[in-house]
C-alpha cells in the first residue's frame, strides 16, 4: 500500500466519531467507563465526610440532555457507595439497579431526544480508590487526610457521573468536614461555614470540566498566598513545610509568564497547588490546581521540571481535553515538551538539547508503540510522553519557531473547553506549514520505528 494511503487509512481511524451503538463502549481504552444516550450540562454535588470512619455521604443532582431516547441510562458509580434514592425532575421516583460498577436509572415514562432532565441521587458508603490497569485511582485515605486521584477512571470512587474526559460540565461541589481540616476542590471558594465540628466548604467550578479532572483533597493545611503575578497564585500544605516550599516554587510565577506567552493566556481565574503530608510517586494535575507530595518540597527543588510538567496540563489536558483516551499525547507529550520549553525559556538548556537525549534514549528503547494510538497498556508509558514531546520538536524544526508557537497559541484559543482528536492537531498544523507534514506524522505518529533523524524525515515529500 503506498504511504499515502496508509496515512489516510490510519487518519481515518483516529478521526472516527463516536460509534453511537449503545453496545459499543464510549472507548475501547475504558470500555466499562463512560455512558451512551446523555450528556450531562452540570453537576451539583453535597457531600459530608467523617475523617475518623471514612465514611461518605453525598446528595448528586445532575443536570443533562437525553441525545437519544431513553428507556433507562447508566451512571458510573463504585459498588462501594450505596444508593438510598433516585429522584426524577420534579421529585418523581425512579427506579434503579446496580449492575457492576454502575447505577442504572428507569424513568416512569421514556426521555425522547432533547429532552433536559435531572437527577438527584442520595448515597452513602465507604469511599476506596478503584483498580485497574494502571493501579488504583479516585478517593484514597492518607495517613492524616484524603487525596482524590481520578484519572483515568476514578471520579466514579466518590460520585456518580459520565467518567469520561469527552463529558466536560461545570460542577458546584459543596464538602462538609472535620473542622481541623481544610477542604481544597477543585473550582473557587465561594463559601465557608463552621458549625459545631464541622465545616463546609463550597466550591464553584464554571468551566466545562471533565470528571477525571475534578480532584478534593483534606488534610491540616496551612494557605499560602504568593502575590506579584498575572494570575493569583495560592498553595496549601503542611505547616512545616512552608519555608521549603518557597525555595521548590520560588519560580513558580516566572513560569506561568513563560507559558502565558508560549501558549496564550492562562486558561483559568486562578491557579492552586496541594502539598499532601504524604509522599507521593508522581504529582496530579486537576481542573486549575495540581497536587504534589512532600518529597517534591524535600527535593530542594530538583523537580523542578514536574512542577512545569503539572502546570502545563493547564493548557494541554485541562482546558483542551482529548476526546478519547487513544489522543493522551496531546496532554502528556504537550506537557512533555512544556518542560523542555521551560528550561530554554529561563536561561537553561535549550529544548534540542533534551530532544536529543530523549532521542537516543528511545532509539534504545522497544519501539513498538504507535503514537496517536499506544493501547491502554501503555497510554500511561513514558515512551508515549517523551515520543509526544520529540514529535512537536520534529514539527518545530520543520516549521520554525514564529509558526509554531502561533499554532500552540492558536489551538489552545480555539478548543479551550472543548474535546479534540489528533486530526484536529494534524488540520491545525497544515493550516501553519509551508511544507506538506505528512511525511512527519506518517514517521512520529502513524509508525512504530523511531524515525532515524529529528524533524522531516529526509527524501521524503516535503522534506527540506
Amino acid at each position: 500500500m503506498e504511504l499515502r494511503a496508509v496515512k489516510k487509512d490510519l487518519v481515518a481511524k483516529i478521526a472516527a466519531p463516536r460509534n453511537p451503538s449503545r453496545a459499543d463502549p464510549v472507548d475501547p481504552y475504558l470500555p466499562s467507563a463512560g455512558n451512551h444516550g446523555y450528556r450531562v450540562t452540570r453537576y451539583e454535588l453535597d457531600l459530608t465526610y467523617k475523617m475518623s470512619s471514612n465514611n461518605l455521604r453525598g446528595e448528586a443532582v445532575i443536570t443533562a440532555t437525553a441525545t437519544e431516547p431513553l428507556d433507562s441510562l447508566l451512571l458510573d458509580l463504585s459498588p462501594h457507595l450505596n444508593v438510598s434514592k433516585v429522584t426524577l425532575d420534579r421529585g418523581r421516583v425512579a427506579r434503579y439497579s446496580r449492575p457492576r460498577g454502575k447505577l442504572a436509572v428507569t424513568p416512569s415514562e421514556p426521555l425522547a431526544v432533547g429532552s433536559a432532565f435531572t437527577l438527584t441521587i442520595r448515597y452513602a458508603g465507604n469511599p476506596r480508590p478503584i483498580r485497574g490497569a494502571w493501579g488504583e485511582v479516585g478517593w484514597e485515605e492518607l495517613t492524616d487526610g484524603v487525596l482524590v486521584a481520578n484519572q483515568p477512571n476514578g471520579a466514579a470512587s466518590w460520585f456518580p457521573c459520565d467518567d469520561h474526559p469527552s463529558s466536560k460540565a461545570p460542577f458546584r461541589i459543596r464538602l462538609t468536614a472535620d473542622s481541623p481540616y481544610r477542604a481544597v476542590v477543585t473550582g473557587s471558594l465561594v463559601g465557608k461555614k463552621r458549625s459545631g465540628s464541622m465545616t463546609t466548604w463550597e466550591f464553584d467550578l464554571p468551566h466545562p470540566t471533565s470528571t477525571y479532572l475534578v480532584t478534593v483533597n483534606l488534610g491540616q493545611y496551612e494557605h499560602v498566598e504568593v502575590s506579584g503575578g498575572r494570575v493569583p497564585f495560592r498553595a496549601y500544605l503542611p505547616a512545616d513545610l512552608k519555608r521549603g516550599f518557597r525555595v521548590a516554587f520560588d519560580r513558580q510565577l516566572e513560569m506561568i509568564d513563560v507559558f502565558t506567552d508560549l501558549f496564550g493566556p492562562y486558561p483559568f481565574e486562578e491557579y492552586k497547588v496541594v502539598v499532601t503530608d504524604d509522599e507521593l510517586e508522581i504529582p496530579l494535575e486537576a481542573m486549575g490546581m495540581s497536587t504534589f507530595g512532600r518529597n517534591t518540597i524535600e527535593s530542594g527543588g530538583a523537580d523542578e521540571r514536574l512542577i512545569a510538567h503539572e502546570l502545563a496540563h493547564q493548557w494541554f489536558g485541562n482546558a483542551v481535553t482529548a476526546v478519547e483516551w487513544k489522543h493522551i499525547w496531546l496532554h502528556e507529550g504537550f506537557a512533555c515538551y512544556a518542560e523542555w520549553l521551560w528550561t530554554e525559556f529561563s536561561g537553561g538548556a535549550d529544548a534540542g538539547s533534551h530532544a536529543l537525549r530523549y532521542f537516543a534514549k528511545l532509539q534504545n528503547s522497544p519501539q513498538d508503540i504507535l503514537l496517536a494510538d499506544p493501547g491502554p497498556k501503555d497510554m500511561f508509558d513514558d515512551r508515549v510522553y517523551k515520543r509526544g514531546a520529540l514529535t512537536l520538536h520534529a514539527l518545530r524544526l520543520t516549521i520554525g519557531d514564529e509558526r509554531f508557537f502561533d499554532l500552540l497559541r492558536a489551538w489552545v484559543a480555539k478548543y479551550s473547553g472543548k474535546n479534540v482528536t489528533t486530526d484536529d492537531f494534524l488540520h491545525m498544523a497544515a493550516d501553519h506549514s509551508p511544507v506538506d507534514l505528512r511525511p512527519l506524522w506518517n514517521a512520529w505518529l502513524f509508525s512504530e520505528p523511531v524515525p532515524p533523524t529529528l524533524g522531516m524525515p529526509d527524501g521524503l515529500p516535503g522534506s527540506r
